[in-house]
């Protein structure tokens, strides 16, 4: 839950398959895991138009490039956005321990044999 007495800051976001970038604002206690392609299986993703309270009590932000607002290139000229998904995943967690991405999206790949 966001505190109501900080105001919200814009932060930006790259956009993964075009390098286009999204502002948004958000609440000043970031807890920001990651920006993917795709969605994390079985977390919930608020959207760029929900409100702010709705947002950070998500799983996370699904992001339409381009057609959730105006959208710049790394310069700050605006630009189209190329209209795919992406997603900006949260840090969770679960009775008080940090939950990992399933499958892991970041660090490189991960493999799990089992003999």
């Amino acid at each position: 839950m966001t505190d109501s007495s900080s105001s919200p800051i814009t932060v930006r976001y790259t956009c993964p398959h075009c390098d286009a970038v999204h502002s948004i604002d958000r609440a000043p206690d970031l807890a920001d895991r990651s920006v993917t392609k795709h969605s994390q299986p079985g977390w919930e993703y608020a959207t760029p138009d929900d409100d702010l309270e709705v947002r950070e009590t998500a799983d996370g932000i699904a992001f339409i490039c381009g057609e959730d607002g105006p959208v710049t290139d790394l310069e700050g000229k605006q630009i189209e956005g190329c209209g795919r998904p992406f997603y900006l995943n949260f840090v969770r967690f679960e009775q008080g321990v940090e939950l990992d991405p399933n499958p892991a999206t970041y660090g490189g790949p991960r493999f799990d044999f089992n003999g």
